[in-house]
């Protein structure tokens, strides 16, 4: 696909070579996370700077109260350092932050405002609207950085669902990293196998 530009004709990227730049997130909410909170951005300041040191230059928030939130706040912070990089805010509907603190909701309301691009799902609640928003962000990304403490919900199945999907998925959870990585050897065998 082309565009002109004040006469000047610039290939325009294809969705398929955007994604190979683009990461998303998911974790816990605070009330769910074992660590504090400054251990939990610690981690994921790690992470996205290895992330920015691979190429990844567009980063995707689903908006939820904790680890996204968080990640989203430490992308815009390394904004001011690195220029080229995108904050995407995915956010279920309208109206996801009502039943939140009011310090949330600030946090909440300045990744809007700061966000490059905010992506509403649906007009509003409706029982699918999380995983909805968890398939957009994976279908639009190649990485996916989770702070995963082994629990089962929203971040396990959307640990669950990148990995079905072809997603590097980045966990500061040992123990389901090396099982996740013994589960795709065994596939992969099993692949061979029957070749």
């Amino acid at each position: 696909m082309y565009s002109q530009i004040y006469g000047e004709v610039r290939k325009v990227p294809e969705e398929a070579e955007m994604r190979l730049h683009r990461c998303c997130f998911t974790g816990h909410r605070p009330e769910k996370l074992e660590e504090t909170p400054e251990e939990v951005q610690s981690w994921l300041d790690e992470q996205i700077d290895q992330a920015i040191a691979d190429g990844y230059t567009t980063f995707v928030s689903g908006c939820a109260m904790g680890a996204d939130i968080w990640a989203a706040q430490i992308v815009l912070r390394k904004k001011k350092e690195h220029p080229e990089l995108h904050l995407i805010a995915v956010t279920p509907w309208p109206g996801f932050s009502a039943r939140w603190s009011p310090e949330w909701q600030e946090q909440y309301s300045d990744l809007l405002r700061n966000a490059d691009l905010t992506k509403i799902i649906s007009k509003k609640y409706h029982n699918d609207v999380f995983r909805e928003r968890n398939e957009w962000m994976v279908s639009h990304s190649n990485r996916l950085i989770a702070f995963y403490n082994g629990a089962p919900g929203g971040t396990r199945d959307m640990i669950s669902f990148a990995e079905q999907n072809g997603l590097k998925v980045i966990t500061n959870n040992p123990e389901y990293s090396e099982k996740s990585k013994r589960r795709k050897e065994k596939d992969n065998s099993e692949v061979k196998g029957t070749e």
